[in-house]
């Protein structure tokens, strides 16, 4: 298949959504600190937003005639990220989440959106290309709210 390179970045996409939503989750729930309740919001909003980029991935895979991974077991061993790793303090819970973000953004950057335009797919290169436009205006802000402090 002409596209397998394509379909395994965007199942390699797929698996690291995954583990951000659930990262997110654990967030959500576990967040500590002066500022719980604006983080406890933000973490509901952002693991909102991914489970809906979840499935425009998964979509995404189907119409270009992948297969998209769909167990725990095939997400953990595709991803790039790490499972949640930090305590939960929200300083670090914030540089997690740029760390993430931002390995997210080189991927798709370096990968992804070069893969879809030597096959000129451009549905697939305006999808990437707008989830790195989400995440970059993420990372903007929680670099914004450290500085913050």
């Amino acid at each position: 298949m002409e596209n397998q390179k394509l379909v395994n970045f965007l199942n390699q996409l797929l698996s690291n959504y995954f583990i951000m939503y659930v990262k997110l989750h654990r967030y959500h729930w576990f967040v500590q600190g002066r500022h719980f309740f604006q983080l406890h919001e933000k973490m509901e909003e952002l693991y909102t937003r991914f489970a809906a980029d979840i499935d425009e991935i998964a979509e995404r895979v189907l119409m270009i005639d992948g297969k998209p991974l769909a167990t725990m077991s095939k997400y953990l061993k595709e991803a790039t990220l790490d499972e949640a790793n930090a305590d939960d303090k929200e300083e670090e819970i914030i540089q997690q989440l740029i760390h993430d973000f931002a390995q997210i953004i080189s991927e798709m950057k370096q990968t992804g959106i070069p893969l879809a335009g030597e096959l000129n797919d451009e549905p697939t290169s305006d999808l990437l290309i707008t989830l790195q436009g989400q995440l970059e205006k993420d990372v903007w802000m929680l670099k914004a709210y450290i500085a913050y402090e």
